[in-house]
């Protein structure tokens, strides 16, 4: 139902007519709503994730020169199934999946890297060790000579 309301113009007697909408407040937040949600439909396919693609082959390229793969070779080999997954997404136009793959590739490649440091770290511990207890035996034989 609609109300119209005629306003007189200064000169003459044409009129102005404005109709008010008496549509409950319910009914019209449902049909913006409704509106807003076949927009969004019609909306364009998001764009590839390519700064987290990026990341990720930068992540593995970097654990490659650090060469993890002494060390977490699995990780590093997850690393690169995630991106070659995620890569494959990005052709399937699945772009929320490539964006996921691509940040869990770079997270493995972290991983695999943050391994290797503490394996690497390990060694040099151990040999550090072996060091010192050599020390000591010859400290002991040479306290024991005097």
């Amino acid at each position: 139902m609609a109300k119209t309301i005629h306003l007189l113009k200064a000169k003459g007697s044409n009129y102005f007519s404005l109709r008010f909408s008496t549509i409950p407040a319910k009914k019209s937040i449902g049909t913006t709503f409704l509106a807003l949600l076949i927009l969004s439909g019609c909306a364009s396919t998001p764009q590839p994730p390519t700064s987290d693609l990026l990341a990720a082959e930068q992540a593995i390229a970097s654990a490659e020169r650090a060469r993890v793969s002494d060390y977490a070779s699995v990780e590093l080999s997850d690393a690169r199934d995630k991106l070659s997954a995620a890569r494959s997404a990005v052709r399937e136009e699945k772009m929320v999946q490539a964006q996921h793959l691509a940040q869990q590739a770079k997270a493995d490649a972290e991983l695999a890297s943050a391994k290797s440091e503490v394996a690497k770290a390990r060694i040099v511990n151990e040999q550090m060790q072996k060091g010192t207890d050599t020390l000591k035996q010859e400290m002991q034989r040479k306290t024991g000579d005097q």
